[in-house]
């Protein structure tokens, strides 16, 4: 027979002894288990792959909300400057009119006639000219932040 480990006294009945090696056959099982779960490169590559996949779920879901964010300011801001560039387009449409009268009275009948139709032209597409306008504001705000 061997020495007992130094940690365990020695057995004092053969039902003290069978206890013993039941408990160290348990104890080298766990370690056996455990010895098999490390070199089982399969299983700990899964495990990995869950892992990172639940990391890449969790991040996704991050930039998502941020993005969300992002695009509420973004449309915001995109509602600011269409309102002050509606203000500003009511400021430059009254200018050119008064500049426009002023200028047609000392202009010959035929360019008269040509610029009252451009005039005409303009507030027939007011809308359009609006949303170009309000688009251009848009990306140029898009733009300046980025930088």
């Amino acid at each position: 027979m061997t020495q007992p480990p130094h940690d365990e006294p020695t057995a004092q009945s053969p039902e003290e002894l069978r206890e013993q090696v039941e408990r160290t056959r348990h104890e080298l099982g766990d370690t056996v288990e455990a010895l098999a779960a490390r070199t089982d490169v399969k299983a700990r590559a899964q495990e990995k792959a869950a892992e990172i996949k639940e990391q890449a779920a969790v991040k996704a879901g991050e930039v998502a909300a941020k993005a969300g964010e992002v695009a509420e300011e973004v449309a915001a801001k995109a509602g600011e400057v269409a309102g002050e560039v509606a203000a500003k387009a009511g400021e430059v449409k009254a200018k050119a009119a008064e500049t426009a009268s002023r200028v047609q009275e000392k202009l010959p009948d035929p360019v008269r006639n040509q610029t009252a139709q451009g005039a005409r032209l303009a507030r027939d597409n007011r809308g359009v000219l609006l949303a170009v306008a309000a688009a251009a504001a848009v990306v140029w705000l898009t733009c300046r932040g980025r930088k």
